[in-house]
């Protein structure tokens, strides 16, 4: 009623159960002939996002009708997301302290991606920046990594591992990382950073690391998500 139709809320899987094409087919099954799709992930890359609209249009193809369709396509410069990224580092830095170094760590793409024109890598910097300039942090005490690449060809710079393991040598001893890419957490989150770049950290001389859970379903989150959504479906008629 608040929209002038009804509206029903459904999820699925990139890479996993439901699918997409399972949870497309359940909604239009069901009468659904507006559809809006959020893509869990603040940064526009061509591999994430790009391949989920690449996906969303297999599954609609094959269909006869075609429903209105409303695609989010990123949410990194927004401020509700912005905001929530700041109170989580600010309290967890209210129980753990602050640490010399605060960082960042998204995940990689190839660099050639970027090279050809993907948005993701300045996407990801500007999060930083927005973040940084929120939390008044002053220059030298956060920076900027990419985690998670496999394969032999160069990925973006600088690398999660390789640069953790550096950082004591450099007189750094103290670390939090945070995870701005990934809405909620996972194994990239949880073991990667969390546990097995810990390891890489204290391994080199590292004395402190703290991880910064993701935002998962914190209020401020689930809200700026919200917001995302109502903007799109208000007025849609």
């Amino acid at each position: 009623e608040r929209y002038g139709f009804d509206v029903t809320i459904d999820f699925a899987m990139r890479y996993g159960n439901p699918t997409m094409a399972d949870a497309v087919t359940r909604m239009l099954d069901s009468g659904v002939d507006k559809l809006l799709v959020l893509p869990l992930v603040p940064q526009y890359s061509g591999a994430t996002v790009g391949s989920t609209s690449d996906a969303l249009t297999d599954c609609l193809e094959a269909r006869r009708s075609m429903p209105a369709l409303r695609f989010i396509s990123g949410y990194h410069d927004n401020e509700d997301y912005i905001a929530a990224l700041a109170l989580s580092i600010r309290s967890y830095q209210a129980e753990h302290g602050v640490p010399q170094k605060l960082v960042f760590s998204y995940h990689g793409v190839p660099q050639r991606y970027c090279d050809e024109g993907d948005p993701y890598e300045q996407q990801c910097l500007r999060t930083t920046q927005l973040v940084v300039d929120l939390l008044g942090l002053p220059e030298g005490s956060y920076m900027n990594v990419f985690q998670s690449r496999f394969g032999r060809e160069p990925w973006l710079q600088p690398y999660a591992d390789e640069t953790l393991g550096n950082l004591p040598s450099e007189g750094v001893d103290s670390v939090q990382v945070i995870c701005p890419g990934f809405s909620s957490d996972c194994l990239e989150t949880i073991e990667e950073m969390g546990v097995e770049n810990r390891d890489v950290f204290l391994d080199a001389g590292g004395e402190k690391y703290g991880f910064i859970p993701c935002l998962n379903s914190e209020p401020e989150h689930i809200a700026a998500l919200a917001q995302l959504i109502e903007e799109q479906l208000a007025g849609w008629v």
